[in-house]
This record gives C-alpha cells, structure tokens and sequence, in this order.
C-alpha cells in the first residue's frame, strides 16, 4: 500500500511540474503554429484525415515509440471507445469497439475488430505476433468497414504500416533501453540504396524482462514476463515512374513466462497475498512464433488509374500452459495449442480522375487453415477419495475429477469477395459516396474428437468421436452516404453501413455431441454523423461523431446451466449508441494538447445466455465513458538541443466482461497516468527518454470470468503494475 501511495505522490508531482511548463509555454512569445496535415489510406487512397468521411483515429510510429506503446494492446489508452479482453495473454488483444466485442477466447476464432499490418488481414491470433516497431503510423477505423476491408469488421478496423525503404538515402537508428524488472529493450533499423531504383529497410527489436507478478512458491519463478524479439525486412524496387514493387518478410518470436491468473474470493484463493502476488504450480514459457511473406505491386495503367495487388502468406503458432485457477493446487489448468497457416490475394483498380466520379473495384480471396487443440485439466492431484496420489482409474471412477478432457480439431475456412468503393460529387461541395461488397464463405472443421484421459495420458473414455461440421454463406455488406465541404474547408458527413462477421465453430465443445455446433453471422447496422473541423488558422482540430447501430447474432459461448454443456450461440438483438470527440490544440508553437472522449450507451434488446435472459443488460467491454489526452510542451530548444515533456491520461468507467452483468465481477473506473521526458541533440542524432507508465500503480482487471460455480473461484486478468525506465538512441 506505501508502495502505490508513493506511486500517487510520484505522479502528481510529474503532472505538477508538466503543468506548469505548460502554462509557461502558454504565456511564452512563441506564436501558435498550424497542426501538420495528416495523411491516412483508411480508404484504400492516401487522404488528408480531415478529408475522410470516417471515424478515424491516426497516431504516429514516433509518438507511439516515445510514449513506449510496445504492444497493440495499449492502443485503448490512445483511441476513444477502443477497448481489450486479455483472456488469452499480451499480445493477443481481443478487441472492443463502439461495444461489439467477441465473448468466446478460443484460437480458432477472428475478433469482429480485424487486424491489419500493411493491408494484410489477420485474423488468427497464431498471426499476430511482435508488430508494434519502426511503425509509420497506427490507424483505427471505428465502425463497420464491410465494403473495403470486409468480413470480420462489424466493430472496426486496426491498421499498422510499417515504414517503408526510401530510395537513394542511408540512415538508421539504434535505441537501447533499461527499466523496472530488470527490462532489456534494444531497437534499430537502417536504410540502404541498392542502385537508383531500389532500396532496402531492415528493422528488429529485443525485450526481456523479468515478470512482475511475485510467485511465492519456493523455486517458482514470477509469471507475466518479457522475452521477444522480431525481424522485419523490407524491399522496394521502382523499375519506373508506373511501377512500384514492395517486398515484405518478418518473423517474430515470444516465450516469456506466461501470464498470472488472480482467483477470486481472495480469503479462499489468495489467503495472505498482496494484490501482485501469486502462488502458482504452474510457470511454464508461452511460445509464439509467427513468419510472413508479402508482395506489393502498384502499377499505373495510366494517369489516373492504378492497379494494386497485395499477396501474402503467414504461418504461425501459439502455445501456452494457463494456471488457471491461479493456486498452488491442480485444480484446473489449460494448456492451449494453436497452429495457421494463411494465404491470401487482393487485387484492386484504383482511379484518380478530374471528373466528378471516382472508385475503388476490386476481388479478394483468403484461405486460413488451423489447428486447434484444447485441455482441461481437473483436480488431478487429487484422486476419486479426495486423496493426493491421483491415477488413471481414479478418472474413470471419479469422473471428472482426475481427469484431462482434450479435444482437437482441423478447421479450414476460405472466402472470396468482389468489392466496390465510389464517390460522385453532385455539386461542389457536396459528394455522394457508396460501396458494396458480395462475400461467399465456406468453413469447415474436420477430425473433431474429445477425450477424457487419466492424468498420464491415458484413454479413459471417448466422449465426442471424430466429427465434422461446415457451413457455407454468402453476404452482401456495404454503405452510402453523403458528405459536405463548407465554405471554410470543413467536412460534415452522414453514413450508412453494414458490417458482417463470418460464422464461428465451437471450440468449448468436451463432454458431448450435442456441443458441436456453428454460430450464425453477426451483422451490424450503423447509422453515423460526423463533422471535420479546424480554426483559429488551423491551430485547433475538432473531429466528432455521434453513432446508433442495430447489433444482430452476436456470438456467444452458452453454458447450459443444468449440464455445463457449451455451445456458441448467436443474441439476437441488441442496440448500442454513441459518439466520440478528438481535440488537438496547437496553443503555442511549444505546447499542444490532445484529448478524445468516447460515450456509449448499449442494451441487450433480446437473447437468453447460460440459460438467464438477458434482455435489457448491457454488452461487454462497453464503459458509458473513456477519455484519453495529454499535454506535450517543449521547454528548452537551443544550441544545447531539445527538451520536452509529455503526460498522458487515460480513464475508462465501470464496465462489464460479460453479458450477465453479474455485479462482483464489474470493473470499477480507472485512470492511468503516464509521463516521459525526451531530449534530442540540436544536430538530430542523439536522443534520450525518461519514461513511466501507470505511474500511480493502479490495480486493474483486463478481463473477468465467472467459474465461482463450477470451481470456486472467479478467473481474472491483471493490468500491467507501474514500469518505468530510460532510453538512449542514435540517428545516423
């Protein structure tokens, strides 16, 4: 408790001192400069962002880099009405927008907020990997995006580009760093010219870090820490003024401690623990790897059209042993197993005329296969008596104590799609815009079969045989809308849209047939107004949008209360509404401020889950209110260099992980304050960075799972405790 009280002091005191340079800045005699134009390829097309009828939130790689966003899963302190589960660990976020969000964790599925590196879907978590270095920017698209980028985007869409070669020039960089729990962080990255009409960008990055959630068990090491690295090597080649060809492959690698579990009631689970603390049997490494391969092709036909194609493939795998019930006990544990691989072809023509109609038309085919394996283990220290010395007849006798249920399944899924994008201006200032997008989707899942093992691996029982299930659909999304150029330059837009997540298959399914089954699409309707603006000369921008949607079949695990059957099951109906503002504001050419609020108001209208109706309940991951800003203010620029200081805040209300709304599992309101301080040489080649994140040490959850029933106690995911650390960095 001294510890975060300390915490508290330390952090006021940062956003004391920042504050007060601010307010010198303020009243200095520097003049206020214009915000810098923002460009973004949201829509497929490098746009001014303040040109781009879509809720768009665009954040720079160097911004993310300074304030230490290392993993994706810290963009929800940045982007408005953006939230995270953390069931199946870091690095894997399962992400919220605008409330729609995925309630079943299994690794054969693909959350309703896709995921993009440099226009490359991926949808498995086996893909997603270490991809938060050297970025050109992060762009999150709030809203349904089922015209240009498809199926699985009813909440939205998550854009990381890396940067690109850049022809005829040699530079680099080098950054190393060192911070609490003994972290390691060591970056870099360099550009080279091959000839005139190629280039080459190589760029890596290494942490490791010791784990921040203390075990207590003797000779046990602490969970939840840090050991990754990734490689990423880009190639760019211009065999003319019409041809620009991008070469991309990368590879990443994790196998830190895995993650803490905090079980609840703490006098049952946690009897003498500090809220960091844990008692776990259980600390094996989590591995993933990931491999990707993609090729870039832009060709200009001619002056005003170009063709693009983008073909990709990705491997990866993810394993984990989850202590779940987060004791010293065998009570339950996880391991899980996830293998894919994925390729996929976009090919679209793009057109750039003076007249007054424009459009994107374009075909898309992904192919993703994966395997999908599952364990729970029971009580298998314990045998059918209750007595320590568990072995395989004891489960056969004391089913399911003692027991090891597996199953395993292959899951192929592969869709093609044909897709248009076009606008008409039916007067100056005023354009119309649409799009529509035609989806086929077939999946199948083969060689599903459950088991019940003794604790050596014994068959015990079959309990599901071999089994096979497939679906196939087709679907047809898309938006229109209208958007208005004023006098003043601003923008004023109202869209329809349709977004569309493809079917599921259950992974939860162990003790019965009956459990297999397939989840229906979900469709979003989402209605939006949104408004553009920048004055005082383009001192201040002002984006807003107020959003209402018709939520349909949203996906769901359903556990039959008189037989803990699961099953993913579709809620028919629910509503969400809301809106978002972002404000940057260049007070002065030493001072700007940000700040983004995101509102939402969401209902179940109709669905029975776990055999309650929810009806009137609000969805998960959807606080009424998240807001996030800062202050970034320089207050030394001379002969000696650069000095500046930046304090971030973020808060999110109460908020719900699941559709019950059971009270002792909601997350109450919380802040998080971070701060760095970053020096840079007068020349640009030396820079440095004192930095802290959760400065105050708030205690957290980042998702809850009720097993109170089944198993005593309540399954929960911790925040990240206070880091802090330095940074040095070379620029050549």
């Amino acid at each position: 408790m001294q510890h975060s009280i300390a915490g508290g002091y330390l952090a006021k005191g940062f956003l004391a001192l920042l504050l007060t340079s601010a307010a010198g800045a303020a009243y200095g005699q520097d003049e206020p400069t214009a915000i810098e134009e923002v460009i973004v390829t949201a829509n497929k097309r490098a746009e001014n962002l303040q040109d781009v009828p879509i809720s768009v939130s665009a954040i720079t790689g160097d911004a993310l880099a300074k304030s230490r966003v290392t993993q994706a899963d810290e963009l929800v302190t940045k982007v408005p009405n953006l939230q995270l589960t953390s069931t199946v660990g870091d690095n894997t976020p399962i992400f919220a927008l605008r409330g729609v969000s995925m309630s079943d964790y299994s690794l054969n599925q693909s959350s309703p907020v896709a995921t993009y590196y440099d226009e490359v879907y991926k949808g498995n978590f086996a893909f997603l990997g270490v991809a938060m270095f050297d970025l050109e920017r992060v762009e999150v698209l709030r809203g349904p995006q089922g015209t240009l980028y498809g199926k699985n985007t009813t909440g939205g869409a998550v854009n990381l580009i890396t940067k690109a070669p850049r022809l005829g020039e040699t530079s680099g960089n080098v950054g190393l760093g060192y911070g609490a729990y003994d972290r390691v962080d060591v970056s870099g990255a360099v550009n080279l010219p091959l000839g005139e009409n190629a280039a080459l960008r190589v760029a890596g990055v290494y942490a490791k870090a010791d784990g921040w959630f203390e075990n207590v068990l003797p000779g046990k090491p602490d969970l939840a820490s840090v050991s990754e690295y990734g490689v990423r090597a880009t190639l760019l080649y211009e065999p003319s003024e019409r041809l620009r060809i991008i070469v991309r492959g990368s590879t990443s690698y994790q196998n830190p401690r895995n993650y803490g579990i905090y079980a609840e009631p703490e006098a049952v689970n946690r009897p003498g623990l500090d809220e960091r603390q844990i008692a776990a049997n259980v600390t094996d490494r989590r591995h993933a790897r990931t491999y990707s391969l993609s090729l870039t092709g832009n060709y200009d036909v001619t002056d005003t059209l170009t063709v693009t194609s983008i073909t990709s493939w990705d491997k990866g795998r993810l394993n984990f042993y989850e202590d779940t019930d987060g004791q010293a006990t065998e009570l339950l544990e996880i391991p899980y197993a996830d293998r894919a691989t994925q390729f996929a072809q976009d090919l679209r023509l793009t057109s750039d005329l003076d007249g007054p109609f424009n459009f994107i038309i374009g075909a898309y085919y992904n192919r993703e296969k994966v395997f999908n394996q599952t364990t729970f283990e029971i009580a298998k220290d314990v045998d059918s008596d209750g007595l320590p010395g568990v072995t395989d007849a004891d489960c056969a006798i004391g089913l399911p104590l003692g027991c090891l249920f597996e199953n395993s399944f292959d899951q192929l899924k592969e869709s093609v799609a044909l897709y248009s994008d076009a606008s008409f201006d039916l007067t100056e200032a005023l354009k119309l815009r649409g799009g529509l997008r035609y989806t086929h989707d077939t999946g199948d899942q083969t060689n599903f079969r459950s088991d019940a093992l003794g604790p050596n691996g014994v068959l015990v029982v079959n309990l599901i045989p071999p089994s096979s299930l497939s679906y196939k659909t087709n679907n047809l999304s898309g938006k229109i809308g209208l958007d208005y150029s004023l006098a003043s330059g601003d923008l004023v837009y109202a869209t329809y849209s349709r977004g569309y997540r493809a079917n599921s298959f259950n992974a939860q399914a162990f003790f019965d047939p009956s459990e297999l089954s397939v989840a229906e699409p979900e469709t979003v309707d989402a209605f939006e107004l949104g408004a553009k603006t920048q004055f005082a000369d383009r001192r201040i921008t002002l984006n807003a949008a107020a959003f209402y949607y018709r939520y349909e079949n949203q996906q769901f695990i359903n556990i039959d209360p008189s037989t803990a059957a699961q099953t993913l099951q579709n809620i028919p109906r629910s509503r969400i509404m809301g809106g978002e503002i972002e404000l940057t504001a260049h007070a002065s050419e030493r001072l700007t401020l940000r700040g983004a609020v995101g509102l939402l108001d969401t209902k179940i209208e109709e669905g029975i889950v776990s055999g309650v109706d929810v009806s009137g309940r609000e969805l998960a991951n959807a606080p009424a209110l998240t807001f996030s800003g800062g202050v970034d203010t320089t207050v030394m620029d001379g002969d000696s260099g650069k000095l500046s200081l930046h304090a971030d805040l973020s808060y999110a209300s109460s908020q719900y992980f699941e559709v019950l709304n059971i009270p002792r599992l909601r997350q109450d309101r919380y802040a998080l304050v971070s701060v760095h301080v970053d020096w840079e040489s007068a020349d640009g080649a030396w820079n440095a960075s004192i930095w802290g994140k959760n400065l105050t040490d708030r205690f957290y959850f980042t998702s809850r799972v009720d097993l109170l029933a089944g198993f005593g106690f309540d399954y929960n995911h911790v925040g990240a405790p206070r880091t802090f650390g330095v940074t040095v960095g070379r620029s050549f």
